[in-house]
């Protein structure tokens, strides 16, 4: 059931998406009297096809992209009647406002569904700190429990998920600079982070936490509320109501929760002491071992525990008017653009790994989970990826927009046109580019899975 909630909400998504961004294409060529001669969503056998205003409307078996095809006399006979409606015999100035329409309205498309966000308000928890951990790099910076982030390296926080994304936009850097509001102050003070010594693995980690900052949060009450029918918890013995009080000796506490040596210790015994209707009992749990990429594993045990709520001067509502939502909307797509544009930066420079590039079984998780999650969840997740598709459009690459754009450019420095035979061997080389990176980015879903 859960695989076809995500590959519903996958095809759903991905064909919003792809329509945005191909419907740019088409709306700026008709205004440039370009015809247009299909307008394709997805790829491979025609399911599904309509004739209007001289335009085929096609739905193709495989939801994985789409395209318009433009009247071009370097492709097909043109008679000499139509040659004034053909994309290049266009100026180039035209041309590049056609290529860059599917980007752009995939960033108008982002923009509009955070406004929809911010209109209909999202909850969220005020990014207050609760515990710092003892020789941390926020211990060394003199955090201090109770101050409330405010800024990182400028970047406006309000909730705990816009500071996870800001730091990860910081991988690879020497330094951060976060501005805090500490108990009992009114104006916000600096604090400097030294980063040369972060080990962060965003595939594993916590940003936050790995700078030794325990956030605010749902905390978990060590007892058990729910076991899975056959799990390594069920297996072991442990019933619902048990509290669990130590593992291997250690004190269950903030810096220490289940979860914590559950997902660390796949295959490996832990000692478990309980506390069981007041009598104490040890036992022995096993988790079992999931892959998260390659090379790495976590532990699943199968139990969920009671959770404690948030105290209510804790909790925000980000709901604004018509006219304030629109400037939240506009700063959150561009604050989303940069760290984009960031990660790809880093992906280049080796900041991040290439294991952790996603592809579509990621996307259709995501799309279901942040489904599940509620509209808003999902108008948030939709947006993030559009601009995505819009930036990754944008890269310089052959078969893409950016490689269209760049050829256009050239164009226009040369004074004429690119050769028939330098464009087919480039796009030969884009399409085996892109096809290697679909690769790459399907086998690190698989090795999550």
């Amino acid at each position: 059931m859960e695989f076809l909630w995500s590959l519903t909400a996958f095809i759903i998504t991905s064909s919003l998406l792809v329509i945005v961004h191909e419907f740019g294409h088409f709306y700026v060529a008709r205004l440039c009297g370009i015809h247009v001669e299909r307008f394709s969503i997805g790829f491979g056998k025609i399911l599904w096809r309509v004739n209007r205003y001289g335009t085929e409307f096609v739905i193709s078996l495989i939801p994985l992209g789409g395209y318009i095809k433009m009247l071009d006399e370097r492709v097909s006979i043109i008679t000499p009647e139509n040659m004034h409606l053909a994309f290049n015999n266009k100026t180039i100035g035209q041309r590049i406002a056609v290529i860059s329409a599917g980007p752009i309205a995939n960033f108008l498309l982002s923009m509009l569904l955070y406004w929809l966000v911010f209109i209909l308000g999202v909850n969220s928890v005020k990014p207050i700190i609760s515990d710092i951990q003892e020789y941390s790099l926020a211990a060394q910076a003199s955090f201090e429990p109770g101050m409330e982030l405010k800024s990182i390296d400028d970047i406006e926080i309000h909730d705990w998920n816009s500071a996870r994304i800001a730091l990860i936009s910081k991988i690879g850097n020497k330094e951060l600079i976060m501005k805090v509001l500490p108990i009992g102050h009114s104006k916000p003070i600096k604090k400097t982070i030294d980063l040369r010594s972060w080990n962060f693995d965003p595939d594993t980690q916590d940003p936050i936490l790995s700078l030794g900052i325990m956030p605010i949060s749902l905390k978990q009450d060590p007892i058990i509320h729910k076991i899975q029918d056959g799990s390594a918890a069920e297996l072991s013995g442990l019933q619902i109501g048990d509290k669990i009080i130590k593992i291997n000796e250690q004190i269950i506490d903030t810096w220490h929760p289940v979860s914590c040596f559950i997902k660390q210790n796949p295959n490996i015994p832990l000692l478990l002491s309980i506390d069981r209707q007041g009598e104490i009992h040890q036992i022995i749990l096993t988790p079992i071992a999931k892959n998260i990429t390659k090379n790495k594993q976590i532990g699943f045990a199968g139990l969920e525990l009671s959770i404690i709520p948030y105290p209510d001067e804790y909790k925000i509502t980000q709901q604004y008017n018509l006219f304030s939502a629109f400037y939240h909307a506009l700063n959150k797509t561009w604050q989303m653009i940069k760290f984009t544009l960031s990660m790809i930066s880093k992906l280049i420079t080796g900041d991040i790994k290439l294991t952790n590039l996603s592809g579509p079984i990621s996307f259709a998780k995501g799309a279901g989970i942040s489904a599940e999650s509620g509209l808003v969840y999902y108008f948030m997740f939709v947006g993030l990826i559009s601009i995505n598709l819009g930036i990754i459009n944008l890269i310089p690459l052959p078969t893409l927009d950016g490689g269209h754009l760049l050829f256009l450019l050239i164009e226009k420095i040369k004074g004429s046109p690119i050769s028939n035979r330098i464009l087919d061997i480039s796009y030969r080389i884009g399409a085996i580019i892109l096809i290697l990176l679909m690769m790459l980015a399907i086998f690190n879903d698989f090795s999550r899975l």
